[in-house]
């Protein structure tokens, strides 16, 4: 391992695809444009292709092989091929769990070994494909209190596999807003109209954005947003503020009906049939807590 790999597996994990044939293997890592314009109206498209040399030089000399790139309005594709026998391949199936997409894929468990600075670079690879940080994601409306989001589609286990990767860096998460029923439809407005499974959305870990400075990001203008909303973060928080895992602050509750959807068999075991007014209590029963 080291931190090449690490950014590699990471964008793997984070929204990317394996397609194994018998001899070769094609990986396919999607960058979705969130938006088509920043929040100071520069295009993202523009942005995210810039950020690919960058990229390149990080992967290429890895794998030995070109990255082949795809670009439209909405999305960055890169993708490379490999044959199945070779080390560095047989390493990033070793490392994601044999996953092929990435709602399946897992963390080996030895990646929470490798070294702080090898962690920091993988989180980054997940938070170039599934990060955002947005004048839009300020905590509950609260001016300034902006955040780094990092986006999982249903894969429970990853999400809070990249919570204790986090935390073994020192980097706490303010809020995770899990798809799940009683957090996306909490008051049931969505089920009441018919909309029984909306409920059914991705996870998205929160992280105030000046503690997301030590991981940052290699795309350019998710790099300079959270930068400059880092330092307007700080005229309305302290660091101290900041700097608080959940079980370190009052545990905040909302009460909440039941909702069908808490016994759901596509929710993980351990939280099936079970009702929660807090994130931190969902969270701790799949394995982030102190």
């Amino acid at each position: 391992m080291n931190t090449e790999m690490a950014y590699l597996i990471g964008m793997i994990l984070g929204n990317g695809e394996i397609q194994q044939g018998n001899n070769e293997t094609t990986v396919t890592i999607d960058i979705p444009h969130k938006n088509l314009y920043t929040d100071d109206q520069k295009d993202v498209q523009i942005y995210v292709k810039a950020s690919i040399v960058d990229i390149r030089s990080i992967i290429e000399p890895l794998l030995g092989t070109d990255l082949v790139c795809t670009q439209d309005r909405r999305s960055t594709k890169l993708s490379f091929r490999k044959p199945n026998a070779e080390y560095v391949m047989r390493q990033i199936l070793h490392y994601i769990g044999n996953g092929s997409k990435h709602h399946y894929m897992e963390m080996n468990t030895e990646l929470f070994n490798i070294t702080t600075d090898q962690k920091k670079f993988l989180l980054r690879g997940i938070a170039d494909v599934t990060g955002y940080i947005r004048k839009s994601n300020e905590a509950y409306g609260q001016l300034g209190h902006h955040r780094v989001y990092i986006e999982i589609p249903s894969n429970w286990k990853l999400v809070i596999d990249i919570a204790n990767l986090l935390k073994s860096i020192d980097i706490p998460i303010h809020n995770i807003d899990f798809g799940h029923p009683n957090f996306r439809d909490s008051n049931l407005k969505e089920y009441n109209k018919g909309k029984l499974l909306y409920w059914k959305k991705e996870h998205q870990i929160k992280i105030y954005a000046n503690e997301f400075l030590p991981i940052g990001f290699n795309i350019k203008h998710k790099q300079e947003s959270l930068q400059k909303y880092s330092e307007e973060l700080l005229k309305y928080l302290s660091s101290t503020e900041t700097h608080r895992f959940y079980w370190e602050k009052p545990i905040r509750k909302k009460t909440k009906p039941k909702h069908p959807g808490e016994t759901d068999n596509s929710l993980p075991v351990e939280i099936q049939g079970k009702h929660y007014e807090s994130w931190t209590y969902l969270a701790k029963d799949l394995g982030y807590e102190k």
